[in-house]
């Protein structure tokens, strides 16, 4: 069993040292894995206003800073970019790490968001079907000529050629999402509270995604997420892992 990190989004402010700090703790106590979330902006709650960093910037920082541990966004939203820009961020980033990324990918929830930085929150499973659809034809080496109702490509290309064909991952529990996505995803991830963080709830929702792939799923890897999300908690929780 794999185990990864989150790395801190709007717990509290986090500025780029302590980012790579935390990372680096991360891979140097054994971690798989380190995570971002793409999101833009929270408004209510106890704090009104709260955004993270940009997370392929971040990303692409993480890759140079970092050797062995996977890295990727927990999930990227395909409503915030273009589809070609985004398979083409992910081509970077990927190059940078030397292979490690993974390309989580989702329609995007978080209303606020979307309102704010003027983006459509009006058919978010259509619009991500398309940008899906160009995403990983792109990643697995195509020229993509696509028309849709949102997107529109023409004879699009990734370039330079990427190294490998970046893994897929798919961040929803929708029933039309789900058959949209899995039959081309390596992995699928779904966040804590939708299965009430037990493992019987998980075993529940894990029947629904076997059913919806007709074959054994399963989990291979648990991201954690702490509190507090430091350096000292990752070296820490990294000991303890490291024992048993």
């Amino acid at each position: 069993m794999r185990i990864g990190i989150q790395l801190p989004e709007v717990e509290r402010e986090i500025r780029w040292p302590e980012m790579a700090a935390i990372a680096r703790a991360a891979e140097d106590s054994g971690f798989d894995s380190i995570w971002m979330g793409d999101h833009l902006l929270y408004r209510g709650g106890a704090r009104s206003e709260r955004g993270p960093w940009d997370v392929w910037t971040q990303l692409a920082a993480l890759a140079a800073v970092t050797k062995r541990v996977r890295l990727g966004p927990l999930v990227a939203a395909t409503a915030f970019h273009a589809p070609g820009t985004l398979a083409r961020m992910a081509a970077s980033v990927d190059e940078v790490s030397g292979g490690r990324l993974i390309l989580g990918l989702g329609a995007g929830w978080n209303e606020t968001e979307f309102t704010a930085f003027g983006f459509p929150f009006t058919e978010t499973v259509s619009r991500f079907a398309e940008s899906f659809e160009i995403i990983r034809r792109l990643i697995a080496g195509e020229h993509v000529t696509f028309h849709g109702k949102y997107h529109t490509v023409k004879d699009a290309v990734l370039l330079p050629t990427p190294a490998r064909r970046i893994p897929l991952m798919l961040g929803s529990n929708g029933a039309r999402m789900l058959s949209i996505a899995l039959p081309h995803v390596a992995a699928w991830n779904t966040w804590y509270t939708s299965y009430g963080n037990t493992v019987d709830g998980f075993a529940k929702l894990n029947a629904r995604i076997d059913e919806a792939e007709l074959e054994r799923v399963g989990a291979d890897e648990v991201i954690v997420v702490l509190d507090p999300i430091d350096e000292r908690s990752v070296r820490e929780v990294g000991r303890i892992v490291a024992a048993r």
